[in-house]
């Protein structure tokens, strides 16, 4: 029987938590309820005490629990960033997830026992950045951006001695995760920093022209027609006219779907598959996540891995294999 891919999966909640262990997660990753992660959106993440709970309920099953603090600390004022690092430690977690070098130091060097995981929200795409990490912070594992086609992992897979996590299911994010900055042009607020894009409390939607109007910030992200699903406004995702015509210039919204590609990623020397959606509810995770079990069960017993449709759960309700399978590079 050939290794099973590790299975990584979102907690928005406590309940979203419990939903991803009783499906079949071998780990959670999840936030605190503050600015350190990147999923800082109201009614989201993990109160201290919430976490020693789901701690105890992941274990307590033979699941992990990785917690994120992957935003980068304002300058002059780290305490925050350092504190969640502190606590997670001190409540057993498995493993920490990092993007900013200074705290990744801190970490290293305050806790040097607790296992440490480079965020995909550092952008190390090659084997010499992540070489660096290992080398200079004792980073176990390289969340590797969606960025990289499957020939480029598997090369850096043979050129680095971490493991390495991609990305599966779920929201794509468009060009270097860690360097956006678009959604702070129109809301103020950085997702790097304050760890919320396009947040709800500039999110409108308005009745106009019998159009259903998305606006973020003031500014229009996009127009439905009656009957057309709408979106959540993202900047990245909106759909803008140029040229004469509307359509989408960065990004359509569509999510990421590599459950067939499973044995081609064990071939590649990938460790783990991460899905994405702490925002997303207990339905989705529980759909999902028994989804890509009987999917990586399947793949580790050598078996045809089923093809689950997930589609109704999807983004746009559409599907893509992003640029795993590109072939213009």
């Amino acid at each position: 029987m050939t290794k099973k891919l590790e299975l990584v999966c979102p907690a928005g909640t406590p309940a979203s938590l419990r939903a991803a262990v009783d499906a079949g997660a071998d780990v959670v990753y999840l936030g605190f309820r503050d600015a350190t992660n990147a999923r800082n959106f109201p009614g989201l993440n993990f109160s201290r005490d919430e976490l020693r709970a789901g701690l105890d309920y992941a274990h307590a099953r033979g699941a992990h629990v990785y917690v994120t603090i992957n935003t980068f600390p304002r300058a002059g004022d780290p305490g925050p960033w350092r504190e969640a690092v502190d606590d997670a430690s001190a409540l057993g977690a498995d493993a920490i997830i990092l993007a900013d070098i200074g705290l990744t130091d801190y970490a290293a060097g305050a806790h040097p026992e607790l296992r440490r995981h480079l965020s995909v929200q550092a952008s190390a795409s090659n084997a010499e950045a992540i070489r660096f990490y290992q080398e200079a912070f004792g980073i176990k594992r390289a969340v590797l951006p969606r960025v990289l086609t499957m020939p480029e992992i598997a090369e850096l897979n043979r050129k680095v001695a971490i493991e390495t996590e991609v990305f599966v299911f779920g929201g794509l994010c468009v060009m270097a995760e860690g360097r956006c900055t678009l959604s702070s042009y129109v809301t103020g607020e950085s997702p790097n920093i304050n760890g919320v894009c396009s947040p709800a409390a500039h999110v409108r939607y308005e009745e106009e022209d019998e159009q259903l109007v998305s606006r973020l910030g003031g500014y229009t992200i996009n127009a439905f027609a009656e009957g057309e699903k709408a979106g959540y406004p993202t900047l990245c995702k909106g759909r803008f006219v140029a040229g004469g015509q509307a359509r989408y210039l960065f990004e359509e919204p569509t999510s990421l779907n590599a459950v067939h590609m499973l044995p081609e990623l064990m071939a590649a020397g990938v460790t783990a598959l991460k899905i994405e959606g702490r925002q997303r509810g207990r339905a989705y995770i529980s759909q999902v996540v028994a989804a890509f079990r009987r999917a990586v069960d399947a793949a580790a017993e050598g078996l045809s891995v089923p093809r689950e449709d997930l589609v109704a759960v999807t983004e746009g309700q559409r599907k893509t294999s992003g640029v795993y399978e590109k072939t213009w590079r």
